[in-house]
């Protein structure tokens, strides 16, 4: 059996970036970049293929479990966080979730990828934790109102588009410019941690969704697979966290939304 050590620390990893935007015409690249830019820092090499890490694991490979648990626990440790209230909670709900792995190896028959059967596996002990959170915070607490108002409203200030219905009508007055670059360490992790409490902020399945697809990598398909979402809906809490983010972040870099709007800074 495999000794299972848990307690790293999970951290802003990833490997994808995207496009999307208000009216399609939203940039998204120079964001996508900043919330996948960790991954070289906590970048654990690639994994075998699924085969040869099944079979490791269910040898008790101790070297080969540290592996999977470093690399995947970062992004099971975020979505798990936008099920629950804590991080505390969402250490807890990773870490059941590794027990869950080890003791159900021998029943995975590859019907999907290794790593989407260990994420069904959280999302189920996440939604198990979170229901029972949910029932000891008082109404008008944690996520009140989220669902309700995710997906309503304009996701950007109309008027930051061209009026009228001519060949411009819809695209920026003035287009977003790209955020200032991170030249220095000090920087970059700074503006990692802006981007991650960003995140924080949005809400529940906007976050969940956005942190899936651009921080962890996944493709539009393993999203609705893992979240039991459609893909019209994805496409929709996507694009709105994504909106939101950026709205976010051009308060935090005011130079840049004014330089969008033609104003000095």
């Amino acid at each position: 059996m495999l000794g299972i050590e848990f307690g790293r620390a999970p951290g802003l990893v990833g490997r994808s970036g995207g496009r999307a935007g208000a009216h399609g015409h939203e940039e998204w690249n120079d964001l996508g970049d900043e919330i996948a830019g960790e991954a070289a820092a906590g970048d654990c090499g690639p994994l075998p293929n699924d085969e040869a890490v099944l079979a490791r694991l269910k040898a008790g490979d101790e070297a080969m479990f540290a592996l999977v648990l470093d690399t995947w626990s970062p992004g099971l440790h975020r979505l798990a966080r936008g099920y629950v209230s804590t991080d505390a909670s969402a250490d807890e709900v990773v870490q059941d979730t590794w027990v869950a792995v080890i003791r159900g190896l021998d029943g995975f028959e590859f019907r999907s990828a290794l790593r989407t059967w260990v994420y069904r596996i959280l999302v189920n002990t996440a939604k198990t934790r979170g229901s029972r959170e949910a029932r000891t915070i008082p109404s008008g607490g944690l996520f009140a109102g989220e669902f309700l108002s995710e997906d309503a409203g304009p996701t950007v200030d109309p008027g930051r588009f061209q009026p009228g219905e001519g060949p411009g009508a819809g695209s920026w007055l003035h287009p977003p410019t790209a955020w200032p670059s991170p030249e220095g360490a000090a920087i970059a992790r700074e503006t990692r941690q802006r981007i991650a409490q960003a995140l924080t902020e949005l809400p529940e399945r906007q976050r969940i969704v956005v942190a899936l697809r651009d921080a962890d990598g996944w493709s539009a398909e393993e999203v609705c697979e893992i979240m039991g979402i459609s893909a019209g809906n994805q496409r929709v809490l996507l694009h709105r966290g994504r909106a939101a983010l950026r709205t976010q972040l051009e308060d935090y870099f005011p130079s840049g939304r004014a330089a969008s709007e033609g104003v000095s800074a």
